[in-house]
């Protein structure tokens, strides 16, 4: 157990447990402290798995039914979910190296069960819905690259545990290697892409700047919700509270302090990156189908089909089934560490790995797949906005126990947010209440 400072101890109800993902847990070496170029780069990678959720299939929806309807306008959303992001996973870095905890110990530790078991609950509907998400995506990416059907495609999403178990038994490095390579190929695949759909770069510029119609619009806001959703995922706050655990940084203050920097530096990097990735996809929708007056794009089947003949060449929707493919195999990998730290956290329940992924994937499969056979491509599209709105509205119950922990001295010690972070994070989390309220009244008033 870590040296805590004794006013960070007795801040919560419960000693620390057992460790967070105790398998992996301190396993990765942080170099020696004269080198700070090698403590860096021990330090990056948790920042990319993050990331990860900027760009999985569920965002892909969203960002490509908000471009084609809407052109550049809600580049913004896409801006603001970007810094709302990096906040928030700073203090994700934060609760984790300050306490010793994941978000799901320290909600167990800080609660009482009336309050933490819901909350358990609520976690387990994001990562639920964030898998649907996945099933749908990478059928649909082995559907365009390979033509298999959709309901086939659902079933073999299944046995994507493999691969994560494989990449576990080599090391949580490998697994980092394995997001990071697949991250790259993505990033390439959007690149030629904008490329070919030539946008108009002033038209970009000005859609990060924000416009009221955001909020004035129903539509747009449920479209700009979703975004935000499908950005700033409940997922990922408990997935990075965990895995920056995986490095064996020092017990004392000064070296917990230095750990904070190299891996709010790593989040940081890896989020922006996120934000290039994130804006492609919305860009593309934008210049490839709004431009041409095809405002009416949700699906990702008919995107793929249009790139071509819109764009000119047969590249373009290869390039885009091979990106979307990459997506869905990166989020299994994150889903799956997010839910075991999720289900170990709250409730103390260690699973082996492909149990709780096959339990999860599962849970995942059946509404995928009861979309997929009764209503087609149209089905699945809106099934994945949904799951973004979903997570959306799941996304206050991480956020706001999140701040309150890192904002608290006797919780924290030495290593508690500044007033001007907690600040910030607690605009943050009432903007993403405010809005979800405004979204359930519009959904009660039609």
């Amino acid at each position: 157990m870590d040296v805590l400072n004794p006013n960070a101890r007795s801040g919560w109800r419960h000693e620390r447990g057992e460790a967070s993902l105790s398998d992996v847990y301190r396993t990765v070496g942080t170099g020696r402290p004269s080198s700070r170029w090698r403590r860096a780069a021990a330090f990056a990678g948790p920042g990319y798995m993050v990331a990860v959720g900027y760009m999985d299939p569920g965002n892909w929806a969203t960002s490509l039914a908000g471009g084609s309807k809407f052109g550049y306008a809600l580049l913004t959303v896409a801006l603001l979910s970007n810094l709302m992001a990096i906040v928030l996973q700073s203090l994700c870095a934060r609760l984790a190296i300050a306490s010793g905890r994941d978000l799901a110990q320290a909600c167990r530790d800080a609660f009482p069960r009336y309050v933490s078991v819901p909350l358990w609950a609520f976690a387990e509907i994001a990562i639920i819905a964030t898998d649907i998400a996945e099933v749908i995506g990478t059928a649909i990416g082995l559907n365009l690259l390979m033509g298999i059907p959709l309901e086939l495609g659902v079933l073999i999403t299944a046995l994507d545990v493999f691969v994560i178990l494989f990449l576990q038994k080599l090391g949580f490095r490998w697994v980092e290697a394995f997001i990071i390579a697949l991250l790259g190929v993505i990033a390439v695949c959007f690149g030629v892409q904008i490329l070919l759909a030539d946008p108009q770069w002033g038209a970009v510029l000005t859609g990060f700047f924000p416009t009221t119609e955001i909020v004035s619009n129903p539509e747009m806001l449920y479209l700009a919700l979703g975004i935000l959703g499908a950005t700033v995922m409940p997922h990922n706050l408990y997935l990075h509270s965990g895995i920056v655990q995986t490095r064996a940084y020092g017990h004392t203050v000064p070296e917990k302090k230095e750990a904070l920097t190299y891996a709010t530096i790593d989040s940081t990097v890896a989020l922006c990156f996120a934000l290039l990735i994130n804006a492609s996809i919305l860009i593309l929708a934008a210049a490839a189908f709004n431009a041409h007056g095809r405002t009416d794009i949700v699906e990702l089947g008919e995107a793929h089909s249009l790139l071509s003949p819109l764009l000119g060449l047969a590249i373009a929707p290869t390039l885009f089934g091979i990106a979307l493919l990459c997506c869905g195999l990166n989020s299994t990998v994150t889903a799956t560490l997010a839910g075991q730290i999720v289900m170990e956290g709250f409730l103390k329940i260690k699973l082996k790995p492909w149990v709780r992924r096959l339990i999860t994937r599962a849970i995942a499969i059946v509404p995928a797949a009861i979309v997929t056979i009764w209503y087609g491509d149209q089905g699945t599209a809106r099934l994945l906005i949904l799951t973004q709105v979903v997570l959306s509205l799941q996304l206050s119950f991480a956020v706001f126990p999140l701040v309150m922990f890192t904002a608290s001295k006797a919780k924290m010690g030495e290593l508690v947010a500044p007033r001007w972070l907690s600040g910030i994070a607690y605009v943050i989390a009432i903007v993403i209440a405010v809005l979800n309220v405004k979204l359930l009244s519009d959904f009660v008033t039609g």
